[in-house]
């Protein structure tokens, strides 16, 4: 995409640059509290995704931040590097270690770049795309549901199903229901509200209501509806609160909480920076390989999820967006950010509200930087139930009823594989959902192949004429199907007659070749009469080589081509 291009779409990019700003925000400072990190870290993430690999990136809808997929590994990570040997933790010593980890990763992205391993997202099949695109959609709308009613005291960004508090998803919404608040629930409706009714049909044919995005209103009408409740009906109110739970401060903040700077500590003395002594430690190698294999391969994925929303059908160079993700990392880690990826929830904020380039991501990290620095004080005014209707709509677009049911008519091949990652997405990781729907959809891969390769069937003839079976090989015979052809040949009664047709025949494993001479041997003693067709029209010499020697071998078994 030509730079030149990136300012003719500004009414629209930086609309949609302002939402997927409100998007990102709670999900920086989210992941930032998932992964064990400084809240800040989470913050200088999501400026980097947008501007750092924005600017370098190809991908014209694209949006990098801070990834729930890697919240896991980069918990484990600090908890691993900040653990001393006598067993005693220590969190940003953790932290600063885990940095030079995350450098680690970026150089190998950049490196995976320049050898152009970007292909590999293409050979991932759409079933495991789209259950990627439904499970963190569904994740999503139950991560947020006790926002929603108001039940703030977890940890926005535990993605995890089985939570470190011993909870789980499930029964955090339980919670969540016995004790909601109504402020919380009136805000959540109305947000919700809102933003069904700017996405009608009559809403985006208006000229001036078109320019103006959903979520920007709902966020307004909570803030200004949030500071009505306070001046008129105090008990709906929302606030941030403290309070004592079996000797612990427990924070219930249902309002966006970010920390602004002070005349002693301004907002570069939050900043961390690497640790280097780390690299006599050789777990920070293995720390950074493994988060360059899952942030390349979740990029990946999204990149080809992202050019698939794309109205426009507009293809990302995946060798460059490997190249800027990689910078991003070794950028963010420099200045004690967490590490970054391409993000569907974003992207797809970001494709729904109209983006056309990759200015739309550009501005959302500069929106991002600019309030955050200079207006703390108005984002904390931002109620949770508001942010959290916003995500339950984005969820609810990537795993909506329509997509299972398209899914389910394109045949058990798709629909399972699809339902597989979601289910592991969803009760376990983004990653191993990956893994679990690939393998399921190789198995039915593999079983296509196992099934077509052969074709038996049996011809009886008229009486005086001898009966015949006939088993017809396909393009490609491998190892795979030689129990399916050892089966057919063994059900094989003896005096019988079997034609082996090879017309469509390009190619056999060695193990057929030798699956055969064993047959023909057997075949001797059942008196079993061979004949092979079409194997004289291969091109390989080896077939013909093969043909040959069974019939110098085994004249008494072996008859000429049958017609």
């Amino acid at each position: 995409m030509k730079n030149s291009n990136m300012f003719k779409n500004l009414g629209s990019d930086l609309p949609s640059g302002l939402v997927v700003f409100l998007v990102a925000l709670p999900l920086c400072l989210g992941i930032a509290l998932a992964s064990g990190a400084p809240m800040f870290s989470g913050i200088i993430a999501g400026i980097v995704g947008g501007v750092v690999v924005g600017i370098i990136s190809g991908s014209p809808l694209g949006v990098a931040g801070p990834a729930a997929g890697l919240a896991v590994i980069v918990a484990n990570g600090i908890q691993d590097l900040g653990t001393n040997a006598a067993g005693e933790f220590d969190m940003m010593a953790g932290f600063q270690a885990f940095l030079v980890a995350g450098v680690i990763a970026g150089i190998l992205q950049v490196i995976l770049g320049a050898v152009r391993a970007g292909i590999i997202g293409y050979y991932f099949p759409i079933s495991v795309i789209q259950g990627m695109l439904a499970g963190i959609g569904i994740t999503l709308i139950l991560k947020q549901i006790p926002h929603a009613l108001g039940w703030d005291k977890n940890p926005e960004g535990e993605w995890e199903f089985f939570q470190s508090d011993g909870h789980n998803t499930f029964s955090e919404i339980g919670y969540a229901f016995e004790n909601f608040t109504t402020g919380a629930v009136v805000i959540t409706l109305v947000s919700i509200g809102i933003l069904i009714l700017f996405q009608q049909g009559f809403m985006k044919k208006n000229k001036v209501l078109s320019l103006i995005p959903g979520p920007l209103i709902a966020v307004v009408s909570a803030i200004l509806l949030n500071e009505m409740f306070k001046a008129y009906f105090p008990e709906f109110a929302l606030m941030n609160e403290r309070e004592m739970v079996n000797g612990e401060v427990m924070e219930n903040n249902h309002l966006v909480n970010i920390k602004a700077a002070d005349g002693t500590k301004p907002y570069y003395g939050l900043l961390t920076f690497p640790d280097w002594s780390i690299l006599k430690n050789p777990n920070v190698y293995l720390i950074g390989f493994t988060m360059a294999i899952v942030a390349s391969l979740e990029t990946l994925l999204c990149v080809e999820a992202t050019d698939k929303l794309d109205p426009q059908k507009r293809t990302t160079p995946t060798n460059r967006e490997l190249f800027a993700q990689g910078t991003g990392n070794i950028v963010s880690s420099l200045i004690g950010g967490l590490p970054v990826t391409q993000v569907i929830v974003r992207s797809s904020a970001n494709i729904d509200s109209g983006a056309k380039t990759k200015m739309a991501a550009i501005s959302h990290g500069f929106f991002l930087a600019t309030f955050v620095l200079l207006l703390p004080w108005l984002l904390n005014m931002i109620p949770l139930a508001c942010l959290a209707a916003i995500l339950l709509i984005v969820g609810y677009k990537l795993a909506n009823i329509g997509l299972f049911k398209k899914m389910y008519k394109n045949g058990l091949s798709q629909f399972i594989p699809f339902i597989v990652t979601i289910l592991v997405i969803v009760f376990i990781n983004l990653l191993w959902g990956i893994i679990a729907g690939l393998a399921v959809a190789i198995f039915y891969i593999l079983k296509r192949s196992y099934e077509n390769a052969l074709y038996s069937k049996f011809l009886e003839k008229e009486e005086g004429e001898r009966n015949e079976t006939i088993i017809e090989l396909g393009d490609v015979v491998s190892f795979f199907n030689k129990g399916h052809l050892h089966k057919k040949l063994s059900e094989l009664k003896e005096n019988s007659f079997v034609v082996i047709d090879g017309t469509n025949n390009k190619h056999m494993d060695y193990d057929i070749f030798d699956l055969l001479e064993d047959f023909m041997i057997n075949a001797q003693s059942k008196n079993i009469q061979v004949a092979f067709k079409g194997f004289d029209t291969q091109r390989s010499e080896k077939l013909n080589d093969f043909i040959n020697e069974m019939k110098e071998k085994y004249e008494n078994t072996y008859e000429k081509d049958a017609k």
